[in-house]
């Protein structure tokens, strides 16, 4: 590990807050070795927060989800971009007032127990509409929500994630579906509550009080991107979206303080490195060549990763193109999702 040398990564933070799908679960199944690493933390009294983009279920809901997984969980320890938007609206509109949802029945009930009305039509004159995530979203709600948009209701997005994981592989997230709307309207939300944005993270950060943060997440676009928003150390875990060639391209805005294949990278010094570290590093060596990448040499694939972070962030290069110089290398780059 490129840490220091014997130190447990979990160590040197008061509260971690972990992102879900992708991280702790993968749709309703938890990924093996998360109930264990949060089993840990609670045994060890860390405190710990959960923050997801998902408005399809509310706080009371994910904790009792991740309770069924073997996970206590408390409702407050739970944010969701759900009730942060209900949270938002309620601060700007008058107690009753009619917002349209678009999204799954989680998200009118937040809207709900924020003293305002979920409806469904643009004829009910409502004062915003909000837009989550939500799998019986259809080109009605859209079109509803369009001529109430233009008819000059806010636009609140719940959250703008591309895509969300499932056992298939990434599928159309709410993000694809304000895209649609974006693109009909031919402008942006006026407002995205959840990541990349950074009130969930300094959230979770206030109500821990004092103390360093580290967040976990699986998506360099939302998780990692919004902890650096917040000001927040980061880990990235190769569990869920994000992968080894989307890291190696990622702008420095989306670059994470430490990567792990999982969670066992918080306990485990050998099982986490900071990035971007040296491009020689752990036996490896890592160099730009003819606009790609070489890794030549031996070692762990952790430390190649490292040594390809570094050359990979350095100057403009084409992630995409790693070549191995070595046997070695070649196992290692398959080892970390890069084998041609």
């Amino acid at each position: 590990m490129t840490e220091v040398a014997g130190d447990r990564l979990v160590d040197g933070y008061t509260l971690v807050v972990f992102d879900l799908d992708g991280v702790i679960y993968l749709i309703d199944r938890p990924i093996p070795g998360a109930v264990e690493a949060v089993g840990r933390l609670h045994a060890a009294g860390r405190a710990v927060a959960y923050a997801t983009n998902n408005a399809s279920r509310r706080s009371s809901e994910v904790a009792d989800l991740l309770t069924g997984m073997g996970v206590p969980a408390e409702p407050q320890e739970v944010l969701t971009s759900a009730a942060a938007a209900a949270e938002l609206l309620r601060d700007r509109f008058p107690a009753g007032a009619p917002v349209l949802v678009v999204g799954a029945e989680a998200l009118r009930a937040e809207i709900r127990a924020a003293g305002l009305t979920p409806v469904a039509r643009a004829d009910e004159s409502p004062v915003a509409v909000v837009q989550g995530y939500g799998p019986q979203v259809g080109w009605a709600d859209l079109a509803e929500a369009s001529v109430a948009i233009r008819a000059g209701a806010i636009w609140v997005a719940t959250n703008t994630d591309r895509t969300l994981p499932s056992g298939r592989g990434p599928l159309p997230g709410n993000g694809s579906l304000v895209a649609a709307l974006r693109h009909a309207l031919d402008r942006a939300p006026d407002v995205v509550v959840g990541k990349p944005e950074a009130a969930l993270f300094a959230t979770a950060a206030r109500r821990a009080g004092a103390g360093r943060t580290l967040v976990v997440g699986d998506r360099l676009d939302t998780d990692i991107e919004g902890a650096r928003r917040a000001g927040l150390d980061s880990l990235l875990v190769l569990t869920g979206v994000s992968d080894v060639p989307e890291l190696l391209a990622a702008p420095e805005s989306r670059r994470p303080t430490y990567v792990a294949m999982n969670l066992a990278g918080l306990f485990d010094p050998a099982a986490v490195a900071r990035v971007p570290g040296e491009p020689d590093t752990g036996g490896w060596s890592a160099a730009r060549v003819d606009g790609g990448l070489e890794l030549r040499g031996a070692g762990r694939p952790l430390d190649a990763l490292v040594a390809l972070c570094a050359a990979a962030w350095s100057a403009p290069v084409d992630a995409a193109d790693v070549r191995p110089a070595t046997p070695e290398a070649q196992r290692a780059l398959a080892a970390l999702g890069l084998a041609a």
